[in-house]
């Protein structure tokens, strides 16, 4: 099997990405996986595939899958990439599209400084939406370990639990990354960030993203702790989200507007897996 790719990254978040406009995307699990491995494969955070839109009103559609091989709904910095690359393709031009992803239609307008801006939808806090299977609250609150985590909890096209601390570089992300998200209360397990708010208009964030692992960055994410943050009235319209790898910008008036997201997307280089 000869695979071409075009490897990409938003602000660390790295992706694998495939042109599947006129071949169907075939790999199993298994091989998606094997081509994630950062020792004996490409390695990325996720795998974007690029196929022909099920909805009439979208340009195209975008597949993601984690370096796990599993399927996730949303992909903030993915998004980004997808509409660069379709720009390179010379299928997209500067201005406003509309694409679909798997948990939707996304509207995204590529800006003349290069950055990609995406409406990413309003968040959504009820916890069937979510999922969660607790009674609606914000904070949550549940002892895992031994100890007690307070959360809160969003779907933005994924599960993200939120968690705010003092300190986000001190935070034991890993330790409540894996406690958060494989409770039973998250049926579908969860993405998990800690946040730490600097000032009214910034914030700090470490994300550990359900079958990733810690990342330099996550879209989502940091739509997820803005608009948590955002709902208790602690953070301003728009805030610059600092994570490892970069800087997004994330604008959301509040409930019953969607949210927004501005960052850059860069090309790696292109390959072919054999």
């Amino acid at each position: 099997m000869s695979l071409h790719f075009t490897k990409m990254h938003g602000i660390g978040n790295d992706f694998v990405v495939l042109d599947c406009r006129t071949q169907p995307f075939a790999l199993a699990p298994a091989q998606i996986a094997r081509i994630g491995d950062r020792h004996t494969g490409v390695g990325f955070d996720q795998l974007l595939t690029i196929e022909p839109a099920r909805d009439p009103s979208c340009l195209f559609y975008y597949g993601i899958y984690n370096a796990d091989g599993s399927m996730s709904g949303q992909c903030g910095n993915g998004v980004r990439c997808v509409a660069a690359w379709l720009r390179r393709a010379g299928v997209l031009g500067t201005g406003a599209a509309r694409l679909e992803s798997p948990s939707g239609a996304v509207s995204v307008e590529l800006l003349a400084d290069g950055r990609v801006r995406v409406d990413m939808g309003e968040p959504r806090f009820a916890p069937g939406d979510v999922p969660l299977t607790l009674p609606a609250a914000d904070p949550y609150a549940l002892t895992l370990d031994g100890g007690r985590i307070e959360f809160g909890a969003v779907s933005m096209g994924n599960p993200h639990a939120v968690v705010e601390v003092a300190d986000v570089d001190a935070a034991p992300l890993a330790q409540i990354g894996a406690a958060l998200s494989t409770n039973l209360h998250f049926p579908q397990s969860c993405n998990v960030g800690v946040v730490q708010i600097v000032e009214r208009a910034h914030v700090r964030l470490r994300v550990q993203e359900r079958g990733v692992g810690e990342t330099l960055a996550c879209g989502t994410g940091a739509c997820a702790a803005v608009a948590v943050l955002r709902r208790r009235a602690q953070v301003d319209a728009t805030v610059a989200v600092g994570l490892p790898g970069g800087r997004l910008e994330i604008h959301w008036q509040g409930p019953g507007h969607t949210l927004w997201m501005t960052g850059p997307a860069a090309f790696v280089y292109e390959g072919d897996w054999e």
